[in-house]
């Protein structure tokens, strides 16, 4: 079994589909992070206008997964001015479509699998320490990714691709199955995947850290990926567009291999990430959560990173303002950009003065359908 590299001109499967895309490699390369800052300053207006040249996607619909506690201290950095010590943050997954080669193509953007994702240890630590008691009260389950498929008329052979902004938390075993017998799911046999033909789109600095991980990695990181199929895997490298109006943006800095998801719709174009834990994050001199506001005046800081690792600090608030720049603004409030976060802080109240003043909450653009091999 091999790894696919996704490039300009490599992987035969996928040379006429995906895109790389040249924009930012200037930026990328450079290490003074005030002159990279300035660099996609410049360049993200030109991608802007060719990314929307190249159409919209057929559908792109948002599905709450779980919400769950995290740490204020992380989540709105230095910013936030409330006691508590966690906010709560709505983790969902977005299913996109889009048209090309005569079919239609299918990616679930952050199909978290919540239940294996408790495994990570922030989140097993938090259980130790507070008990299985926790596990019921503070965290809400809205729903699974295969209740979300099958409701949205989809079957799980139907996904072509699955990706995720990083690999924090994240457990994939039983969506791409595995080469080995699995001790907690499946202790004589190896897991078939649940995605039979879906591969998992990473950037290839992201999946290279995994077999050494760096302290601050490995609270955050599950060690559940020696035993994915290499073959269920498309390496990246940098930013790439998958189809119409449908493309993954390079932005590292929270980890090395963060990518962002970027939708072109009807109401122009969406961004998602959990770069960023809020859209007023992106625009903090337009919040009202007690803190961001005076934070942004005081620091002149354009944004409130979502700060928990801390690997690469400015190349994050870097990639942040690149998400905010290339993010058009929201219609249903033209104050905050369409950034919708993969993890959007929620309202709780076990989290007094976190309550965000805007939320997006949901999209949902154009039909959700099978593929048209198999419609009739």
């Amino acid at each position: 079994m091999r790894c696919i590299i996704i490039n300009a001109v490599e992987n035969l499967e996928s040379q006429d589909l995906f895109q790389q895309i040249p924009h930012f490699e200037e930026a990328h390369q450079d290490y003074n992070p005030g002159r990279q800052l300035q660099q996609i300053r410049d360049a993200v207006p030109g991608f802007k206008k060719w990314f929307k040249e190249t159409g919209k996607a057929s559908a792109f619909h948002s599905f709450d997964l779980i919400k769950i506690p995290y740490p204020k201290k992380y989540g709105l950095w230095r910013a936030g001015r409330s006691p508590v010590p966690f906010i709560w943050f709505t983790n969902r997954m977005f299913i996109v479509q889009w048209e090309a080669q005569g079919r239609t193509w299918t990616l679930l953007n952050e199909p978290s699998e919540t239940e294996l994702d408790e495994g990570t240890p922030f989140y097993s630590a938090l259980i130790e320490k507070y008990g299985k008691f926790s596990q019921k009260l503070l965290p809400k389950t809205y729903g699974t990714v295969e209740d979300y498929l099958e409701d949205a008329g989809l079957k799980p052979e139907d996904v072509d691709y699955i990706t995720y902004d990083h690999l924090h938390t994240q457990d994939v075993r039983r969506w791409l199955g595995t080469i080995k017998p699995q001790a907690d799911l499946s202790p004589n046999e190896p897991l078939e995947p649940y995605f039979p033909n879906a591969k998992l789109i990473v950037q290839q600095k992201e999946w290279d850290i995994l077999p050494r991980l760096h302290p601050l990695q490995e609270i955050w990181q599950p060690e559940t990926y020696e035993d994915i199929p290499l073959d269920s895997l498309l390496f990246t490298n940098g930013d790439l567009l998958l189809g119409p109006g449908v493309a993954l943006m390079y932005t590292p800095g929270h980890t090395q291999g963060n990518h962002s998801l970027v939708v072109n719709t009807d109401t122009g174009i969406w961004v998602s990430s959990e770069n960023a834990i809020a859209a007023e994050c992106l625009v903090p001199e337009e919040s009202g959560i007690p803190g961001l506001k005076q934070y942004a005046k005081h620091t002149r800081f354009d944004v409130v990173i979502n700060g928990n690792t801390l690997e690469n600090t400015s190349r994050q608030y870097n990639s942040v303002v690149q998400e905010k720049l290339m993010a058009d603004l929201s219609r249903k409030n033209p104050k905050f950009p369409q950034f919708f976060p993969s993890s959007e802080l929620t309202p709780s109240i076990f989290a007094i003065g976190t309550k965000p003043s805007f939320m997006h909450k949901k999209v949902a653009f154009g039909t959700i359908q099978r593929p048209k091999s198999d419609q009739t």
